[in-house]
């Protein structure tokens, strides 16, 4: 029947690779002495932080498979599943994981189910699992929706996410520098994404792909890693726990406190949930694109270089 498709969950097979590639970096790093460094507390509340992962897609999965699934059974197109369909299904998908990474940065209720991957102040392999426990909360599942209303099977749609989500697991590294040029143009790299991860004003909202980084160059969000400044990993106040909990949870308790402070308008309230992190409705906190204004007010010969606004911008 036209609902039966399934597809391997390509995900959990794949942790052996994971637990294998977490061990060759730990010895790399040990015999070289460099190529980044590990934290035992940090790196096993990144695993905790997996596992929770997984957890919450075993119990609240069905959320997004049973919207997917409604979708599937009004669309009356079906594009089949031929190998080029499925390439193309993976090649879309990673369009949608553009935008919901970048809804992740810019809007604070998905900000706070995405905060807990920056919460890291290293950059290894066990980052890669450091993941949210709250995704269904955050409803970017109808950013999914067009794909299957256009003829994409939710089995495969998920397919490809999977693979999305594998291919982004190897560059969560400092282990690995500049690839060739020609691989640097198209793929999301370990050099780009550790951009993703740096708290310097230059490196922040920038480089949200997830496979390709053509995305990023096309919509204006590519930021180079360079040289001369060192990315340095963490969120803008960093968290200073190791606690699972509170890494999960602890910007949802923050936008509740925020709505729930007294004096303030509706329209105050929903903007502490909608608008960029950083938002404050007296001005007293700052978001990204004020920081990055700050920060060339204050060096000014960083003006108008990578991953910075022009002088007299209003970015």
């Amino acid at each position: 029947m036209r609902d039966q498709l399934t597809y391997p969950d390509i995900v959990q097979m794949a942790v052996p690779l994971f637990v294998a590639a977490i061990l060759a970096e730990v010895a790399w790093i040990a015999v070289k002495g460099r190529g980044g460094r590990y934290e035992t507390r940090d790196a096993m509340t990144s695993l905790v932080m997996g596992a929770g992962n997984v957890t919450s897609g075993i119990l609240l999965g069905f959320i997004a498979y049973g919207f997917f699934m409604a979708l599937w059974r009004i669309t009356p197109l079906d594009l089949g599943t031929g190998w080029w369909i499925v390439a193309l299904c993976f090649v879309l998908d990673d369009l949608r994981y553009y935008w919901v990474h970048r809804f992740g940065h810019r809007v604070r209720w998905v900000w706070a189910s995405h905060v807990n991957h920056h919460s890291s102040q290293h950059y290894n392999l066990t980052t890669a699992l450091r993941q949210t426990w709250t995704g269904p909360f955050t409803f970017m599942m109808v950013v999914r929706a067009p794909l299957i209303l256009l003829g994409f099977h939710p089995a495969m749609v998920l397919f490809c996410g999977g693979l999305n989500l594998i291919y982004q697991f190897w560059i969560h590294t400092e282990a690995i520098g500049k690839t060739p040029r020609w691989f640097e143009a198209v793929m999301n790299t370990p050099s780009h994404h550790r951009v993703h991860h740096g708290r310097n004003a230059r490196y922040l909202d920038a480089n949200y792909a997830g496979v390709f980084i053509i995305w990023d160059k096309l919509f204006g969000t590519f930021v180079p890693e360079l040289e001369e400044e060192r990315v340095d990993y963490g969120l803008v106040h960093n968290l200073g726990t190791f606690n699972p909990l509170r890494v999960a949870f602890h910007e949802w308790v923050a936008i509740f406190r925020d709505i729930t402070r007294p004096g303030l308008t509706w329209r105050d309230r929903l903007a502490y949930c909608v608008k960029p992190p950083g938002w404050s409705h007296d001005g007293t906190r700052e978001t990204t694109d004020q920081i990055k204004r700050r920060h060339v007010a204050q060096n000014p010969d960083t003006a108008g270089t990578p991953g910075l606004p022009a002088p007299g911008s209003a970015e």
